[in-house]
């Protein structure tokens, strides 16, 4: 049986102004969008919405504006970026993600002290799920060691579904680490949520019991993922489909980091403003994004 959040998320880019400041009038389109391209449900605030750029006050404006488009699409679902190395900021912004109607939080660990022993993260979390996350509420945690140097250890993960069966869903796994997708399946099937956040790895997640993935590319190229979502419950072998996927994530991985690739890619393919990124990230030159366009019109042009 699939998990309630199982499905294919959009890892969600955050429109901002000229100034940088958030762009909350856009959210609702993009999310249409978004949901229109097959999408289940997004992610707003991760890795490529440019999260931790944000004030508590910005995300909880943010949130605010995907609750208005919530409000009409109640079977979209909304996951939010809430984890930062304070537990009682983590705690503040997890309370407001419920409140405005989210179904579900990604939470990164608290990553500045990478070197902290496994009980300080399970009491970390359990501050954190007793605290903010309410009866139907979940909440996943955030696996992206290159990222934040700590790791969720397959120990951690099952002491934390011990203490908290219902609220702690799983993972967002991020480390596109194959064996680590198979070692998932093969500890814990289908009893804990990963969705995987490396488009190269879906059909290999969805054959390790895998509910999902939240990724990037899902903000141009939804429609493929969900293919590969819809053959795997079918039964039928999404193989042509992940090469697809396989040859566009190429392009993608030789620009990161993505949001401003991908701001411009979605500008030149669908129409939206060139939104610019928040600092430290910088904007891709013309050229650079000229090309990036002409290596996906390649990659694509037999889809």
């Amino acid at each position: 049986m699939l998990h309630n959040l199982a499905g294919v998320y959009a890892a969600a880019l955050t429109p901002l102004k000229t100034d940088c400041s958030p762009d909350v009038d856009a959210i609702p389109g993009l999310l249409e969008f978004l949901e229109r391209r097959g999408c289940h449900g997004a992610l707003l605030l991760g890795t490529t919405g440019e999260g931790p750029s944000f004030s508590s006050g910005e995300r909880i404006d943010i949130f605010r504006a995907a609750q208005e488009f919530k409000h009409l699409h109640p079977q979209f679902r909304l996951l939010a970026g809430t984890g930062t190395p304070s537990l009682t900021e983590t705690i503040d912004l997890t309370q407001a993600a419920f409140s405005l109607g989210f179904d579900g939080v990604v939470v990164l660990p608290p990553y500045y002290f990478r070197k902290v022993d496994e009980r300080g993260l399970l009491t970390w979390f359990g501050e954190v799920i007793n605290k903010a996350v309410p009866p139907g509420g979940y909440l996943l945690g955030y696996h992206i060691p290159p990222v934040t140097g700590i790791p969720f250890s397959l120990d951690l993960l099952a002491n934390l579904k011990e203490a908290f069966p219902e609220k702690f869903a799983g993972i967002k796994d991020s480390s596109a680490d194959a064996n680590f997708a198979r070692a998932l399946g093969e500890r814990f099937g289908c009893e804990l949520l990963v969705l995987t956040g490396n488009d190269r790895l879906f059909k290999l997640a969805l054959n390790s019991h895998a509910g999902g993935c939240i990724t990037a590319l899902a903000n141009l190229y939804s429609p493929l993922l969900r293919k590969i979502w819809d053959e795997t419950q079918q039964l039928i072998s999404p193989d042509e489909t992940q090469g697809k996927i396989d040859a566009l994530r190429t392009v993608l991985d030789a620009y990161s980091p993505y949001p401003a690739i991908l701001k411009a890619m979605m500008a030149q393919q669908h129409g939206y403003p060139l939104w610019p990124v928040r600092p430290p990230l910088v904007p891709v030159q013309k050229a650079v994004s000229q090309q990036a366009a002409r290596e996906f019109f390649n990659a694509a042009k037999n889809i």
